[in-house]
């Protein structure tokens, strides 16, 4: 495995990229490339938005949805709204800072292994209307896998099963660790570190890919999201690439951009900025997760998956969110051929009353026919626009239509995951409606 090229970068661009404010980019604008600018100058009202948004985000914080949040829009190329909103935790000990880094949970999908699967698409090293035994191996003799399709599995249209819960696996009936995949120190054959004092076997991933080989396929064609492929990914990007997965997606995408703080593992990084704590877990940690991923799954991988495990600040997640409105290419340089960007971010099958592109997620069939309560995500949103959510509170999303990337990150699993209250009062949505509704009038 390669060394990260995160260490080699950051002592020359880390600080700069870091400390990214809200001020105007001084640097000459290149076409694609982000820069900061005012609402009025893209025919937005910045009364109305800033009005609407903070009493939509303070109600969150009333309500008790999320303890602090931040949201981040680009219009027309130009950051023309990011604020910050609360703090870290209930106790408001530490505010929230534009800053913070946050667990994206399964908003990694389409900014982790999806962008390496694009671009192994557009190298021909992978066809999406294969079967996806065609390159995982140990599926070629399963009959209800062996025929699958890449396209099928990446639009959760294959009938695989959701998840599986793999901390069981781990964990005794009492409560304890099992000694044989989990010690409390490092040792040879368990490096991968799920937490502070949590290291897991180094051979629990063929553990992992052995169940998911034995997992039920459904013989109903229909929508049904899945994560468990993407616990995959990561290996057969390794495979197909002779890189490591990190290593790939930092050479490839990441440090090109300039998006210092997306990645793995942020605590082993010395960032300045803060990282913002999850859930206080009962089960697994002990203890307020800050640092490491929150998702358990990807925990037992030590904290490097397909399925969660990246770590952002908003203006990073803007950077590749801005890449993908761009169909794939950002200041200058293009990073995945349009035709393909194109093809993922399109709705696959459409007559199974399946909304998804190929890892991405897209507007309800029906959206702009429905009231703000109902649709997903806002009415307005385009159907050509497309994102993804993820479970600790986070929602990117990007609309070439209307030339609008649209960043909410939140710690809404803060004390517990049972709160959710976020989606009970649909703050995400309502936020991003405030700024299709907020054109200033016509003179």
């Amino acid at each position: 495995m390669k060394k990260s090229l995160f260490i080699v970068f950051s002592l020359f661009f880390g600080t700069a990229f870091a400390q990214e404010g809200s001020a105007k980019s001084l640097s000459i604008p290149q076409p694609g490339k982000l820069t900061y600018g005012l609402p009025s100058e893209v025919g937005l009202d910045s009364s109305y938005i800033n009005t609407k948004v903070d009493s939509i985000i303070t109600n969150g914080i009333k309500k008790e949805a999320f303890p602090g949040a931040q949201v981040l829009v680009a219009k027309d190329a130009q950051i023309i709204f990011h604020k910050a909103y609360g703090f870290h935790t209930y106790d408001s000990i530490r505010p929230v800072a534009l800053n913070d880094i946050y667990d994206l949970a399964s908003v990694t999908k389409i900014l982790g292994p999806l962008p390496a699967i694009m671009k192994l698409v557009d190298e021909g090293k992978l066809d999406l209307d294969k079967p996806f035994s065609t390159y995982w191996k140990p599926w070629r003799n399963i009959k209800d896998k062996k025929d699958l399709t890449l396209r099928e599995i990446l639009a959760h249209q294959a009938g695989l099963e959701p998840y599986i819960v793999f901390l069981n696996e781990v964990i005794k009936k009492n409560g304890k660790l099992k000694n044989r995949f989990v010690k409390r120190t490092k040792k040879n054959r368990f490096q991968n570190k799920a937490y502070e004092g949590l290291y897991v076997n180094n051979r629990f991933n063929r553990k992992m890919y052995r169940m998911i080989n034995r997992s039920k396929v459904s013989d109903e064609k229909k929508y049904r999201y899945s994560g468990l492929t993407f616990l995959i990914f990561p290996k057969l990007i390794e495979q197909l690439t002779g890189e490591s997965y990190e290593y790939y997606l930092e050479k490839n995408f990441y440090l090109p951009l300039g998006a210092m703080t997306l990645g793995f593992r942020p605590k082993t990084k010395n960032f300045p900025n803060q990282i913002v704590p999850t859930e206080q877990d009962t089960l697994f940690r002990h203890t307020l997760t800050q640092g490491w991923v929150h998702d358990e799954n990807a925990s037992l991988l030590g904290g490097v998956s397909g399925n969660a495990g990246l770590f952002s600040s908003a203006p990073d997640l803007a950077k590749i969110m801005q890449l993908y409105q761009n169909y794939g290419s950002y200041d200058g340089r293009q990073y995945l051929s349009e035709a393909t960007v194109k093809e993922f971010i399109k709705v696959q099958y459409p007559d199974n009353e399946n909304r998804r592109g190929l890892g991405f997620d897209k507007p309800l069939l029906d959206n702009a026919e429905l009231s703000l309560e109902k649709a997903y995500p806002a009415p307005e949103a385009s159907p050509e626009s497309f994102g993804h959510s993820g479970f600790t509170g986070t929602f990117v999303w990007a609309d070439p239509k209307n030339q609008l990337v649209f960043i909410f990150l939140s710690n809404r699993v803060n004390p517990t995951r049972e709160n959710r209250n976020l989606y009970k009062l649909n703050v995400r949505s309502a936020l991003q409606q405030v700024f299709y509704q907020g054109l200033l009038p016509l003179n």
